[in-house]
């Protein structure tokens, strides 16, 4: 009887974890949507408007979705669930949070005008070694020779992509210290989420996080472009879908998986994104592919499975996933 119920546990879990998988796979795609969206905002405005569009459209539609959740349960008679109390700490994070990804979108998105999509996204994506070495410093994560070994591998796989360009384009050099320095801020972002995770919700982190992002890139925006807003239906669509899709969206089911994965996993799987990218690039911008990112993507495919069965990728106790899935 007792092994009757370990198997069907596991059978659950099973499910549960192939499940936030899936949904983790979705977030990478509409998070490789990103560079090509920027690319295509920064025709219409420049980087740092494009970064300042994105918060306060995402906060829009994230204020929105919160509102409309309310009216719904008050119409429906259903009780509100309980509202976390906001500590002093819990504020100076939800700021950290919004500084260091302020930060990070912005020399990404000035990185896109001294770059090309695929150098700008893949080093904009290498934050596995910050966040593995963040998380084991400052979350006391515990990470096995099986989770760094698939790090290491998933790491040269998106190496392989772009290795080209980041041999003979030395003019990029610029460009590409900036991605790579967006990268560092990038995983500082998801280990602040992760520890902001063990208490509120993904709309109440983001919500918050959005809107104190609006004043930090508001002053960088007014005063390094000329122009703030976009002028035409075609630039305001472009930020639109870069707001929904990439903040809200994309952004969101990592925040959501991270309840259960670590930031340091999280940011593993996150180096498809740039094989994602590349194909867009590809035939979006008539970018260069060849054979190193079919190689890069097999790669990459086969660290994050190592990874994925080594001691670093769960944080969480896997009985709570298949309950948060469906009541989150």
């Amino acid at each position: 009887m007792t092994s009757t119920l370990e198997s069907s546990q596991q059978q659950t879990n099973s499910v549960a974890t192939v499940m936030l998988l899936c949904l983790l796979l979705i977030g990478v795609l509409t998070l490789s949507l990103a560079a090509i969206l920027i690319r295509l905002s920064e025709q219409y405005i420049g980087p740092n408007s494009t970064v300042f569009n994105r918060f306060w459209i995402a906060t829009a539609i994230l204020g929105v979705w919160r509102g409309s959740k309310a009216i719904a349960s008050q119409l429906s008679g259903d009780s509100p669930a309980p509202n976390n109390t906001y500590t002093i700490p819990d504020t100076l994070l939800l700021i950290v949070s919004a500084i260091v990804t302020s930060i990070s979108q912005i020399t990404w998105a000035w990185s896109l005008t001294q770059t090309n999509v695929a150098n700008a996204n893949l080093l904009h994506n290498l934050t596995p070694i910050f966040a593995t070495l963040g998380g084991w410093l400052l979350l006391k994560h515990n990470f096995d020779r099986r989770f760094l070994i698939g790090m290491v591998l998933t790491v040269v796989g998106a190496l392989t992509i772009g290795i080209q360009d980041l041999q003979i384009a030395t003019v990029h050099l610029m460009g590409d210290a900036l991605a790579l320095l967006s990268a560092a801020f990038y995983a500082s972002n998801f280990l602040v989420m992760e520890k902001l995770r063990d208490k509120f919700s993904v709309t109440s982190i983001l919500l918050w996080s959005c809107f104190i992002r609006i004043f930090l890139t508001f002053p960088v925006a007014f005063f390094t472009e000329e122009q703030l807003f976009p002028s035409s239906f075609e630039g305001w669509l472009t930020v639109f879908c870069l707001a929904l899709f990439c903040q809200v969206i994309g952004t969101g089911i990592l925040a959501y998986t991270l309840k259960q994965f670590s930031s340091g996993f999280i940011s593993l799987f996150l180096l498809l994104e740039p094989i994602i990218t590349t194909i867009l690039a590809w035939i979006i911008f008539a970018e260069h592919l060849n054979l190193f990112n079919l190689l890069g993507f097999v790669i990459v495919l086969f660290g994050i499975y190592i990874a994925k069965s080594g001691q670093g990728s769960d944080k969480a106790e896997q009985n709570t996933i298949a309950e948060d899935i469906v009541t989150e």
